[in-house]
């Protein structure tokens, strides 16, 4: 048994809180759609005050938030959602509520930052020093390891909002995204899909000509991800990517764009390794909360 903690998914329409030590070791959990700062926030923390009563005192917890987000300790808005569009959660203090809330410490970052946390400590990456993980659904998010470490920098990566090529004669859609348009979110997302074709994504047969559309979007992202970051995996989570049949068409294409030029035995002849879904599925989230509360338990 390990460290009893708190995780917190907070995702832009529901919160999944869990207490527990890991994946086999699960004791309470709880769904709710997201609702205003207030009373979502309120409903996560009467949750683990609930449950600290029955379980135990917990020695952290940890938040894997939907942002933008400053992820930074040593800023005055460390734990902060910034500039999100989500209605009513700009501005808001998310971190510092639970921790005046609950009174332990609180490990605080991106959605998918913290999803790749727990991958690589239970998932699809471990043993691996540097991969990035990205979830393909409602937006589109990007974060990883970097030599064991989570990546930030200036802030923290926002993967979803590259600009990739927009053949507007092939696609004509302007994409989704408020800030952006046509990003990498707002062609690729789940609700780029919706728009475009008329009908959500897991209603689409796998003959359906979005598919191939969806596997260049997201091939061109990850050739580009490669060059820049050189990871030694990639993996992709996200409602998008439970159609399976998307990951033989990414790899195809991600090796046609890379035209050879990456000389490595992962990508020229293990593509099935190297471009691989989730291990921890739709619990990886979660899960990343509870990884990152352990790091930050005292």
């Amino acid at each position: 048994m390990g460290i009893l903690v708190g995780g917190i998914e907070a995702g832009g329409t529901k919160f999944v809180c869990a207490l527990g030590t890991g994946p086999e070791d699960v004791r309470d959990e709880i769904r709710f759609p997201t609702a205003s700062p207030g009373e979502t926030i309120g409903r996560a923390v009467r949750f683990f005050q609930e449950s600290r009563a029955r379980h135990g005192a917990l020695a952290a917890v940890g938040i894997a938030s939907f942002g933008p987000v400053d992820p930074d300790p040593a800023s005055p808005r460390f734990g902060y959602i910034t500039t999100t569009p989500k209605e009513g959660w700009r501005d808001t203090d998310f971190a510092g509520a639970v921790r005046r809330a609950l009174g332990v410490p609180v490990g605080f970052d991106t959605d998918v930052n913290a999803a790749a946390l727990g991958e690589a400590r239970w998932g699809a990456a471990q043993g691996l020093d540097s991969f990035i993980y990205l979830t393909i659904g409602t937006g589109i998010g990007g974060g990883g390891l970097v030599r064991g470490q989570m990546m930030h920098g200036l802030l923290h990566p926002e993967m979803g909002h590259i600009r990739i090529p927009h053949d507007r004669a092939a696609d004509p859609y302007p994409g989704c995204c408020p800030f952006h348009g046509d990003c990498l979110e707002g062609l690729a997302s789940g609700p780029a899909i919706e728009q475009r074709w008329g009908s959500p994504a897991a209603k689409l047969p796998s003959d359906h000509p979005a598919w191939a559309l969806e596997a260049e979007y997201l091939g061109l992202a990850l050739a580009n991800f490669i060059c820049t970051l050189s990871p030694e995996r990639i993996i992709l989570g996200g409602g998008v990517m439970e159609q399976t049949h998307l990951f033989p068409r990414i790899r195809v294409r991600v090796q046609q764009l890379l035209g050879g030029y990456i000389q490595a035995p992962e990508i020229a002849h293990g593509m099935d390794q190297y471009i691989v879904p989730a291990g921890l599925g739709r619990r990886a989230g979660v899960l990343g909360a509870l990884a990152l509360a352990q790091s930050h338990a005292t």
